[in-house]
Order: structure tokens, then sequence, then C-alpha cells
């Protein structure tokens, strides 16, 4: 990753807590950004539920976080001003998260931001489907959330 890449992902992530005071209570953080996936890290103790896991609906929020933020990254690496929305998405549950949790976000095996931008420049709005998931106890992912994305470029913007 290269520094003005950090940057901007670090930039993310504080206005993130800055702006959704949701993230600020989850205590969300950077894991890793580079060009071909995304990872938000979360501790357990702000995101436990009664049985002393992690509660569904934070493993739900950082996976959707995560996806949002690698779409709204690679927007941002390539100077367009959009507005980023999650579209459609399906959350699967397959296991208990015990302890402190990250949710990493990559693009669907048949989504390409090359025909993503190509859209965009074509309609003003593309979208993009997104793969997220919680790495569970062993090979198996713990969550996993397929997500759409829609991007639009916001008024005045080319």
């Amino acid at each position: 990753m290269t520094a003005d890449s950090r940057l901007l992902a670090d930039e993310l992530i504080s206005f993130i807590r800055d702006k959704i005071p949701l993230a600020r209570a989850m205590d969300l953080r950077l894991h890793r950004y580079d060009a071909e996936r995304l990872a938000l890290a979360a501790p357990l103790a702000p995101n436990v539920n009664d049985k002393g896991c992690a509660f569904g609906g934070s493993l739900a929020s950082v996976m959707t976080l995560a996806g949002w933020a690698l779409v709204e990254l690679e927007l941002k690496r390539r100077g367009e001003d959009c507005d980023v929305f999650v579209g459609d998405s399906q959350v699967r549950y397959l296991e208990p998260v015990w302890d402190d949790f990250r949710a990493e976000a990559r693009l669907a095996e048949d989504a390409d931001f090359a025909t993503f931008f190509a859209t965009l420049a074509e309609r003003g709005k593309a979208r993009i489907d997104v793969r997220c998931e919680v790495p569970g106890s062993g090979a198996r992912p713990a969550a996993t959330l397929q997500a759409r994305f829609v991007a639009k470029r916001r008024a005045g913007a080319q």
C-alpha cells in the first residue's frame, strides 16, 4: 500500500468514527488495507452480547462498514466524489465469536473495479458486489456478508 493510500484509509476511519456514533462505540479500527481487501477490527468488550460472545449486530455492522470502506476508498483513490450506499445485503452467522474480531472485505468473484468505474463514467452511478467475512476458529468463517454497494456521483461532481 502506498503512503497516500494509507493516509486515505486512516482519514476514512477517522471520518467513520466521527460521523457514525455506533462505529466509535464499537471502537472500530483499521486492521489492514491493500489494493484487494480492507479489514476492520473491533474488540469484543464493547461488542459483547448476553452470552459473552460477539453481538450479531456488531458483526453485521463491522462487515458492512468494511465493504462500504473498500468501495469508498477506491473512489477516493481515483478522485471520484460519490455517495456510497448499501443496496442489498445478506448476512450468515456460522459460529460464535468469543474474542476480538475483524471483518475482511474484498470484491465478489464476478466483480471488478474496471467495470464499476466504466459504468460510473457512463451513467453517474454504478453498483458493485462485495464479500465480507469474519474469520472463524477454523477454516470456515464465523460470519459472512454478501452485499451490493451503489455509488452515485454527488450533484455537481463530474
